[in-house]
């Protein structure tokens, strides 16, 4: 099996990237009961999942201003200061990513991401020219687990399902592609990844 046979697929956020509101919102909040409250009940993962589905940030902000007035405050930071939420790279996948990318795998991602802070991301972090292509949720207006997008992927990598390797942090993402026929990776830890993709034949063993 040579190395350019298999495409090995990322996921972004909570793999390569350390994104979550709590990185903001602990600023905002004193109290962190409250602070998960406002996320459970206001700045939902539902609420945020319809950006990620390619709707505007300023059309999703005016709606839950209006049904949630007393947090307008709050709510408008979710996009004014959204790059707040990014804490950084998560350095030791990065380095699995940069020993793929040297022992020559073709790489992609898909990853569900509103199109508008991605392009805002983008900039962020050097390791997405490492690519040869990202699907993003939001410029495609598919999302994961939506098996259209898994096959919208395959189209731009050109090989079958069975020949890519695909790595989320979403056990359902990760048993998406498995039904759909990817060597999926539920992805916990970047010492988790390494071991599994040893067990694949894709990394070797170091010595």
């Amino acid at each position: 099996m040579g190395n350019s046979d298999v495409a090995i697929v990322f996921d972004l956020g909570g793999v390569l990237i350390d994104w979550n509101p709590r990185h903001l919102y602990r600023r905002l909040f004193d109290d962190e009961a409250a602070m998960e409250k406002f996320l459970s009940e206001v700045c939902t993962p539902h609420w945020n999942e319809q950006q990620d589905a390619g709707r505007p940030f300023a059309e999703a902000v005016s709606l839950l201003v209006a049904e949630h007035p007393q947090h307008e405050d709050l709510i408008r930071v979710f996009w004014d200061r959204w790059h707040e939420m990014v804490a950084g790279a998560i350095e030791p996948t990065v380095a699995v990513l940069a020993e793929l990318k040297e022992a020559g795998f073709p790489l992609y991602a898909l990853s569900n991401w509103s199109a508008e802070t991605f392009a805002r991301a983008r900039p962020m972090f050097e390791f997405f020219d490492w690519f040869e292509d990202l699907v993003i949720s939001g410029e495609v207006k598919l999302i994961k687990p939506d098996p259209r997008i898994f096959e919208l992927l395959l189209g731009k990598i050109g090989r079958p399902a069975r020949k890519c390797v695909y790595i989320d942090d979403s056990a359902a993402n990760a048993s998406a592609a498995r039904e759909l026929g990817f060597q999926a990776i539920h992805f916990t830890s970047a010492e988790q990844l390494r071991k599994e993709l040893i067990g694949l034949g894709v990394l070797r063993p170091e010595k």
